[in-house]
């Protein structure tokens, strides 16, 4: 229980004191104008009932402004889940179209490798036949220069 209804709760109990106490003058006659005729009715006992019928007037009024407020809440708690999952639903396309972006780049990255360590292959194979080629006309020329000629 919150401090708002100790103190409603308060209240009530004190008037309800308060008329136990004066019951006697509450219930005492006395001549009320109407405005266009008297009548003899005890006044305290009217103004008792007018606080019980302003109560409970307001008492329904903060009823339907609770249910009112409550079906507002839970239309808005549906509004918020449904955002949710619409976001969530974009976050999960953006993450797949981000997982499809790099799934692409690596495919590019692999392939452009392959092709490079093709070409690299390539070159260090061409250059080993120019090594040998070069090689192999040393050894031919070491091998014509170590051989005697025959004297002219």
């Amino acid at each position: 229980m919150n401090f708002r209804s100790g103190l409603v709760i308060v209240v009530l109990v004190l008037i309800a004191i308060f008329s136990a106490l004066n019951w006697s003058v509450l219930m005492a006659p006395t001549d009320l104008s109407l405005g266009f005729t008297t009548a003899k009715a005890p006044l305290g006992l009217i103004m008792l009932g007018l606080i019980v019928v302003l109560a409970a007037v307001f008492l329904i009024y903060i009823v339907v402004l609770q249910a009112a407020m409550m079906s507002e809440s839970r239309r808005v708690a549906k509004e918020l889940k449904a955002q949710r999952e619409l976001a969530d639903k974009a976050e999960a396309s953006r993450f797949e179209e981000l997982r499809q972006l790099h799934g692409n780049d690596l495919d590019r990255l692999l392939a452009r490798i392959d092709q490079l360590d093709r070409e690299l292959r390539s070159a260090i194979e061409a250059n080993a036949n120019g090594l040998s080629a070069t090689l192999g006309e040393i050894d031919d020329r070491l091998q014509r220069v170590e051989t005697p000629r025959p004297p002219n």
